[in-house]
């Protein structure tokens, strides 16, 4: 005999669908209407303005780029349907704020995340792409890598928002960077496992997947915790109908979902960023592949940095050794992670070159258009190649001689691996916007389908307690992690702490969406960059 669910959680949870069913009113819409219509009006502006002067950009390429733009921003739009829908789940079940001030207020705090967001993350995931689909981002192939990627995760990220599953924006773009270097190498007739960074990849992978069971067991912890120190009845207790909780319950929970929306943006944000980075500098580079914001008066600093870097990467390479071509080796090395004899004097040579380039050219901003590509490209390399160094410890470098590379290394990193402010407003408008349109779905299976009682107060404060501690941790080591997968996972973990009891059909089509979306994913982005590649006339 089925078992019906308490008649005050039916209750309870009857009042907050008609808080979620109803419309953002007038004002509420006229509000977004005129910020949208700012944001994007300040995006246009400012790439209008970046793209004046570009005086070799083809009309051609300035419509790759826009339907580049538009996909990478598609992307980060049903994001905002999952991951940013997640945090506001708990205030608005425990009528802690009312659903359309809920989003706008996360809204706020994500925009204000990507803002000050570092960009680690962004090219963290970056360094998983094919180093050779990187150096030609501009070609057909690169632009095939980048639709192909963008486009799997939407698919998967759309189809499962659908259902209203609660899904891992970041599991599923991971999975599309896999796919397409397996499919990339495979159809170069090379080993289909040299075209990932498996070690990267893992690293990744494992923030992932532990981040759920960490979400699930400190929040049923923290809620057990909360228990024993702090025991005011009405922290445990579901929303009476439609009232809001005491004023410093509502306080704390105003406070997390703050902080998980702050996270988010600071974290999630930053996938969409350097995804767009690699669009722009393939499609405008004189624009785009260097940092333009760097003063002349840095020039004399970097070629003195450059030189230290030379003599501490000279203690580690053979002297009786030649090597011809410096970046083919580089290259080499970073698509294979096998040190040979001419790697680390490869290197030496090429930072020695960029060093002598950079004396003639003074500044960033004067790097002739022709030799723009090409000069970022010899930057990017060589800071792959030093990360590599540092990663592998092969070759063993001393203390002080990495202290120098480092340095170095912060140098060129400034040059090639920066984010302007106008990519991050543009990727904090998409997310707002994907949250206002499709935030229903996965509200609605965070705030009523995981347990079978309702949200508690503390229940709310300890999942998103959690999940911000979580996305920050991860977001100042440089590593992706779920919004969705954490938060949702923390909702059940206090819902088993609390004895509430978890709904096994939702729980189910949450580990069967977790676990099948890397493989389809792979499968999908694999499939499409071979499609993509072969209707542009092949690799």
């Amino acid at each position: 005999m089925a078992v019906s669910a308490p008649e005050e959680f039916v209750d309870s949870t009857l009042e907050s669908k008609l808080k979620v069913s109803k419309g953002p009113g007038r004002a509420g819409a006229i509000g977004f209407a005129v910020a949208l219509v700012g944001g994007a009006t300040y995006v246009l502006a400012q790439l209008v303005g970046d793209l004046a002067g570009d005086r070799t950009s083809s009309m051609v390429s300035y419509v790759f780029l826009g339907i580049a733009l538009l996909i990478a921003l598609g992307f980060e739009f049903v994001n905002g349907f999952h991951d940013t829908a997640n945090a506001v789940a708990t205030v608005i079940y425990t009528h802690t704020l009312p659903p359309h001030a809920a989003v706008i207020w996360s809204g706020i705090w994500n925009f204000i995340g990507v803002l000050v967001s570092s960009g680690v993350v962004a090219f963290g995931i970056i360094s998983l792409l094919p180093v050779e689909l990187i150096l030609q981002v501009g070609s057909g192939a690169g632009f095939a890598m980048v639709f192909a990627l963008l486009t799997a995760a939407i698919l998967w990220n759309l189809g499962t928002w659908y259902f209203g599953l609660p899904s891992s924006s970041s599991h599923t773009l991971i999975g599309s960077i896999i796919g397409l270097g397996i499919a990339n190498q495979l159809m170069g007739n090379r080993s289909g496992t040299s075209g990932v960074d498996w070690g990267q990849a893992k690293h990744i992978g494992e923030s992932l997947l532990i981040s759920p069971l960490v979400g699930f067991a400190c929040a049923a912890g923290l809620l057990v915790l909360m228990k024993v120190l702090v025991k005011n009845r009405r922290l445990y207790e579901a929303p009476e109908g439609t009232k809001p909780p005491p004023f410093w319950i509502r306080a704390l929970l105003l406070f997390t979902c703050t902080g998980v929306s702050f996270a988010h943006g600071s974290n999630d944000g930053q996938k969409g960023m350097g995804l767009i980075m690699l669009i722009l500098i393939g499609t405008v580079p004189t624009a785009y592949a260097l940092n333009h914001a760097i003063p002349a008066s840095h020039t004399q600093d970097f070629i003195a940095v450059s030189h230290q870097a030379v003599e501490s990467l000279e203690h580690y390479a053979p002297v009786d050794t030649v090597v011809e071509d410096a970046r083919g080796e580089v290259a080499s090395y970073i698509r294979t992670r096998k040190v040979t004899p001419t790697t680390v004097l490869a290197t030496q040579k090429m930072v020695g070159d960029i060093s002598a380039d950079m004396g003639l050219f003074q500044e960033l901003a004067k790097v002739p258009a022709d030799k723009t590509r090409n000069f970022r490209n010899d930057m990017y390399l060589v800071s792959e190649a030093l990360r590599l160094f540092e990663k592998t410890g092969q070759p063993a470098i001393n203390a002080r001689d990495k202290a120098v590379l480092k340095n170095y290394k912060k140098h060129i990193d400034d040059a090639t691996k920066f984010i302007p402010t106008w990519v991050k407003v543009a990727v904090a408008i998409a997310l707002g916007l994907g949250t206002m349109v499709g935030w229903k779905r996965i509200v609605v299976t965070v705030g009523e389908k995981i347990g079978k009682d309702h949200l508690t107060y503390a229940q709310g404060a300890s999942a998103e307690l959690v999940a911000m501690a979580t996305i920050g941790a991860a977001d100042a080591f440089g590593l992706p992690v779920s919004t969705t997968h954490v938060l949702s996972s923390g909702v059940a973990g206090t819902m088993t702490a609390n004895k509430s009891g978890l709904q096994v059909s939702t729980v189910r089509n949450l580990l069967m969406a977790w676990v099948l979306t890397l493989p389809i994913s792979i499968v999908l982005s694999g499939t499409l960059f071979w499609l993509f590649t072969r209707l542009g006339g092949g690799v």
